[in-house]
């Protein structure tokens, strides 16, 4: 275990999108299973700090503006760090920027990922393997093996207030399915076509709630439009981040595609059928729920996987990866 002081200050940074900081969780749950003394705090990128909302194991968040004042609020964040003379920083990431605010960071450890650029100034280096059946929480939980920290690897977890499952609650008077159709990266997301599919295979006693982010919502109306069924509720941009996990928790399956969403549900433990379009379950990114499932095409493509996360379009034009997903296969939960 690590000795270094009665109560160690870790900071764990984190500034990379929703998904990786839902991943980052489960480090907490270790951290705090290991060493429940420990003072926990964790930088962010603006805009993801609500995940954190009512962590009972977090003490602070710290917040980067990574799109606004980028360089000013990120020398701001140097000055703070420094004053709070942590005992450990945990770089989870492998680009520079958060590499270089951990070498200056004046921590007593640094840990981080050997890939990352600055990491030869870190106290210890970390392999960052990208490998068949490693998933993201095992290589974070690598970063503690130097510490000697080694409770068991935790699966992530959100805390979603009372007042979070309050706003949802309305929604669960009935049995409802929970999909979010959408995705940052086109190769990622399952074509439109057989989202308004699916949907109209769902049992129709089964309510239907589209789940995304504000920007989704005009995406959401058009599928709904076009599949003509009556219980179907767009909620995209109406439920805070704490609030869908919130409903998908309680829902009778949750579809989702590799993205923010997926992880969301391992959080809560929700049921899961992920569907894995050009990216794979091989890059540590699958879902962690108990009742969870990856449904992707069955045919070999020697194109897939095309990319780590995802392009903006098919580079081959055909997208067979998501084309050749069959619906029929999803809507048997």
């Amino acid at each position: 275990m690590i000795t270094v002081t009665n109560s160690p200050r870790f900071l764990i940074n984190q500034t990379a999108f929703i998904g990786d900081v839902i991943l980052a969780t489960a480090l907490l749950e270790q951290l705090y299973q290991a060493r429940p003394d420990a003072i926990l705090d964790v930088l962010v990128r603006k805009g993801n700090e609500s995940l954190l909302a009512n962590h009972p194991f977090v003490n602070e968040v710290l917040v980067w503006d990574k799109k606004g004042a980028k360089y000013s609020s990120l020398w701001q964040l140097l000055k703070t760090i420094r004053l709070r003379q942590y005992d450990v920083v945990l770089n989870l990431q492998r680009f520079g920027t958060t590499g270089l605010l951990t070498a200056l960071s004046n921590a007593k450890i640094t840990v981080g990922f050997n890939k990352n650029p600055f990491s030869r100034f870190f106290t210890y280096r970390v392999d960052h393997r990208i490998e068949p059946g490693i998933h993201e929480i095992q290589r974070n939980a690598e970063l503690l093996r130097p510490l000697q920290v080694n409770g068991t690897i935790q699966r992530p977890k959100l805390y979603p207030s009372e007042a979070d499952y309050n706003v949802v609650k309305p929604y669960q008077e009935r049995p409802y399915i929970c999909m979010s159709p959408t995705s940052v990266w086109f190769t990622k997301q399952y074509p439109q076509e057989r989202w308004i599919e699916l949907m109209l295979q769902i049992p129709t006693n089964l309510s239907i709630y589209l789940l995304g982010a504000p920007a989704d919502a005009p995406a959401c109306d058009a599928m709904i439009a076009r599949a003509g069924r009556s219980n179907v509720v767009n909620l995209a941009g109406k439920l805070s981040l704490l609030q869908s996990a919130a409903l998908q928790e309680r829902a009778v399956m949750n579809y989702v595609n590799d993205s923010a969403p997926l992880h969301l549900c391992s959080a809560m433990n929700a049921p899961t059928t992920a569907i894995f379009c050009s990216t794979v379950p091989e890059f540590g990114f699958g879902p962690l729920a108990e009742k969870s499932r990856v449904v992707q095409v069955n045919e070999m493509l020697e194109c897939k996987p095309c990319n780590l996360h995802g392009k903006s379009a098919c580079p081959l034009g055909h997208f067979r990866c998501a084309w050749g997903i069959s619906v029929e296969e999803l809507a048997s939960f």
